[in-house]
């Protein structure tokens, strides 16, 4: 009867133990999947310049933006050069359109909105904005 009794009682603590276990992988298993995808804080204007550059050119030639324009701007050629402010969280707070040889103000008002929607994937120090200048050839 004690053998039984024994045996019935390591049987429970290796499942208890094999649940634990499983719980610690998958925490440990989702807090790097969270760590790998937290935002870099950038601190230098020119890191953010870089970044903002990359951003827009990556969401200027992603198929979203490619397939809005081709169906309704087609005909869009020209430059464009904007202001684009940015603030700690990423977020985009002023486009401000400097040049532009583009008239369709439908196009730029599009583009005004598109740019405001976008969250960049950095963020800044408490309290810190930069404005970058970018320059955008439509073909």
């Amino acid at each position: 009867m004690q053998f039984r009794k024994s045996i019935k009682h390591q049987k429970n603590n290796y499942m208890k133990t094999k649940k634990v276990l499983w719980g610690i992988a998958l925490l440990v298993l989702f807090s790097v999947n969270v760590q790998a995808q937290k935002k870099q804080t950038l601190t230098d204007e020119e890191q953010v310049q870089e970044a903002v550059t990359k951003e827009i050119d990556e969401l200027f030639t992603s198929k979203d933006f490619l397939k809005i324009k081709a169906k309704k701007y087609a005909d869009v050629k020209g430059t464009m050069v904007f202001d684009v402010g940015v603030v700690q969280n990423g977020k985009v707070s002023t486009f401000f359109k400097v040049d532009s040889d583009i008239k369709n103000i439908d196009f730029i008002n599009w583009m005004s909105d598109y740019i405001l929607k976008h969250k960049f994937f950095f963020k800044l120090q408490k309290q810190q904005r930069y404005k970058i200048r970018y320059t955008a050839t439509f073909e």
